[in-house]
């Protein structure tokens, strides 16, 4: 019986996000280790991100923590803010070199190299990738309009994935999400009829938006 082939992941973070923000539905990534892992010999799960260093509390930091922790190499970096010529305030926060160099060093170990990103910025990258022997799955979307794909990057891509294929197993279940409170509508307009709380709620946030099991206080030890 042959090895399974040894592969990597290479998740697009702000992409991925975004595609799976268009389609509805929110990536379980503890499914998605736990299959990648079943079916392939893994070497690495990287998970890109860039991070607003000034912000007191980001949504995303108890994804990072916990990607952290659970089997996945995470790689940030601060976000720049620049004004544009017209005067605006813009922020950059762009990871491609991050994953690109990480790819390449990893090349001479891996078979098989996994994208999750839609971005065309990496067709250079995955032609490169196939030079030295990888071979290349893209994991996007072309089930949005416009697709999140980008025509080049599919193209030149050995297998493209829709994402919408995995949702049944990496998907987050339905029933996780937290139930919206109910509107009312006075003089400014509609409005939560529940007072949201005023400082974010960590464990509930990441539980509910990325099917992340939080051990509840009863199950501490004493």
């Amino acid at each position: 019986m042959p090895n399974p082939p040894r592969s990597a992941l290479f998740i697009d973070g702000a992409n991925i996000y975004a595609t799976t923000k268009a389609l509805g539905f929110d990536i379980d990534y503890r499914k998605l280790l736990a299959d990648f892992r079943a079916r392939e010999n893994l070497v690495r799960a990287f998970y890109y991100t860039a991070l607003v260093e000034d912000q007191e509390y980001s949504s995303i930091r108890p994804l990072i923590d916990w990607l952290d922790y659970n089997g996945y190499r995470v790689v940030t970096k601060p976000v720049k803010e620049f004004t544009d010529s017209s005067g605006r305030r813009k922020i950059k926060g762009n990871m491609d070199i991050e994953l690109t160099i990480d790819a390449m060093e990893l090349s001479p170990y891996i078979d098989h190299m996994v994208l999750f990103s839609g971005d065309g910025d990496f067709r250079p990258l995955v032609a490169a990738m196939q030079r030295r022997g990888v071979r290349v799955t893209v994991v996007s979307t072309v089930q949005t309009q416009p697709p999140m794909v980008a025509d080049e990057l599919r193209r030149q891509a050995d297998d493209f994935v829709d994402i919408v294929q995995l949702i049944p197993r990496i998907g987050r279940d339905q029933g996780d999400r937290p139930a919206r409170p109910p509107r009312s509508f006075g003089p400014e307009g509609a409005r939560d009829a529940a007072p949201r709380d005023p400082a974010p709620r960590t464990t509930v946030n990441l539980e509910n938006r990325y099917g992340i099991r939080q051990p509840d206080e009863d199950d501490a030890e004493d």
